[in-house]
């Protein structure tokens, strides 16, 4: 009987013995970022049937797979479903966290809904990378192509969100080059994506073909990528422990009628995990400037600053200066600590190619998860470490990590072993074309798009009559209508795109 080959991404990969093949020809879902997976586009091949190789270019190896006896590859669709989820939790989060405060980002230490989206996609991006970098044949156009996509993640999330676009609700456009943030969620996946790429490329020739039985062997046979992850953590700890962060100033425009105001936290301290005097805002302020800063952190939303913590509200009278103040979630040195994110998603990819058969690569990965999730709650509620989304802690990546690792397992039990992926379609499909959901849905490029075509005023829009007249008023509740026309209204009407675009078999990619 023939082998079974199933597809991650664009890349096939036989689920019985672990042996990835080539692509399908319909894409891996938008690339690396946000929405992508940071999947390199030409890295492995075709096989025939006897599984000869035809064709070796440029960097790729061409195989041409063996095919079920129906004629058709079957892929492996976790990866899709846990991308295509991921983008779905955050267009729910984005668009009804005002609503829902407790899934919206904690304003410091925890972990909400909304603080797994930022690791899971690094996670995706060091599982892809492992897959797609699977076989090289040559060095430099590897990474001609990582250095490439690098480009493009930078050049999108600085249009994205570096404040030129005000989408959806302003339709103006432009930004003031003295406040251009340079930081944001693309930038800290290109950087991610570079550093555990280029990695995997340089080690190629010193992998492991096979793993002994020994269960640390494919620790030792990966450690440069370790290597790499530790010196990402090293570099990252003895920052934020030793780095001295003294007292700074920033100005604060408190609107027209009481102008511009100048605040000082006094600071004068190492080692702080706080909002005021921690080094990974210290680091942002230095080398950015305070002007390029994201300007409205959501630290506002903490006790500290407003009574009506978590959810949004009127500062308190007695609220510390640094409430005003702006801050940088996907800054420099916290996004040298996300290498880790991925890092850990990139073993979760070896696993994948090196262990034979499904028992083996659930039990390996349930086990690191375990190990992960414990770290994290425990270096969390010792309060050695707390778990913090704005500070990339490393409570927070192993946290974080270790359910990346569990949602993957169980996608991939019960869509690639016991094979019940019809509930978990609307999410392969997403994940398929993430890259599109991301700019469009996630962005909100598309509903900016309709809400340039207005009746009068440029409030009465398409979106905002759908919204106040099909959801709020029938249901009477601002919450549950603007719950409903989230699920209803975007994330079906993105579910129905992204299956549509797949079968007519375009997929925007980086």
């Amino acid at each position: 009987m023939e082998k079974e080959i199933a597809v991650v991404g664009e890349h096939r990969v036989n689920v019985d013995d672990g042996v990835e093949a080539g692509r399908d020809g319909r894409g891996d879902g938008g690339g690396a970022g946000e929405g992508g997976d940071g999947e390199d586009d030409g890295n492995n091949g075709v096989k025939k049937a006897d599984g000869e190789v035809v064709k070796e270019a440029e960097g790729e190896v061409t195989e041409k797979a063996t095919e079920t006896e129906a004629g058709r590859t079957k892929r492996v669709a976790s990866l899709d479903a846990f991308r295509g989820l991921t983008i779905v939790v955050m267009i729910l989060v984005d668009d009804s966290g005002g609503s829902y405060e407790r899934i919206d980002h904690s304003p410091w230490n925890g972990c909400t809904l909304a603080d797994f989206v930022m690791p899971f996609f690094l996670f995706i991006v060091g599982v892809s990378i492992a897959l797609a970098f699977k076989r090289i044949s040559r060095v430099p156009d590897a990474i001609r192509k990582i250095v490439v996509r690098t480009i493009k993640l930078l050049f999108w999330g600085i249009l994205l969100q570096g404040g030129y676009s005000h989408a959806p609700d302003d339709l103006s456009y432009g930004v003031d080059m003295k406040k251009i943030r340079w930081c944001g969620i693309l930038q800290r996946i290109a950087l991610a994506y570079l550093v555990v790429a280029l990695v995997e490329v340089f080690t190629y020739k010193s992998r492991p073909r096979e793993l002994g039985s020994n269960p640390f062997a494919i620790f030792r046979g990966y450690r440069w990528q370790w290597l790499a992850g530790f010196i990402a953590f090293s570099i990252y700890m003895c920052t934020t422990f030793a780095l001295y962060v003294p007292d700074w100033s920033f100005v604060y425009n408190a609107g027209d009628t009481d102008g511009e105001k100048r605040f000082t936290v006094k600071c004068g301290k190492r080692g702080q995990l706080g909002p005021a005097c921690n080094a990974v805002g210290y680091v942002d302020r230095e080398v950015w400037g305070i002007n390029h800063l994201y300007s409205t952190p959501v630290w506002i939303r903490s006790k500290a600053c407003t009574y009506s913590s978590p959810a949004s509200g009127p500062l308190r009278a007695d609220a510390p200066p640094w409430c005003f103040a702006p801050f940088e979630p996907e800054g420099l040195l916290s996004s040298i600590s996300a290498i880790l994110s991925a890092t850990i998603g990139i073993h979760y990819g070896h696993v994948l190619i090196h262990y034979k058969v499904h028992s083996e690569r659930l039990k390996h990965w349930m086990l690191t998860a375990i190990v992960l999730l414990i770290s994290g709650l425990l270096l969390h509620f010792t309060n050695a470490i707390p778990i913090n989304k704005q500070l990339y802690s490393v409570s927070y990546v192993c946290f974080t990590a270790g359910a990346a690792g569990m949602v993957l397992s169980f996608f991939y039990l019960l869509i690639d072993v016991y094979h019940l992926g019809i509930p978990f379609l609307f999410l392969e499909y997403i994940g398929m074309n993430s890259m599109l959901i991301f700019v469009l849905g996630a962005s909100a490029i598309l509903p900016a798009f309709v809400n340039g075509w207005y009746y009068e005023n440029p409030g009465n829009t398409l979106v905002y009559w759908i919204q106040k007249h099909i959801f709020m008023k029938v249901w009477h509740y601002k919450r549950i209508g603007t719950l409903l026309y989230v699920i209803f209204g975007e994330i079906l009407f993105y579910a129905v795109l992204a299956a549509i675009c797949h079968k007519l078999g375009f997929y925007w990619k980086l």
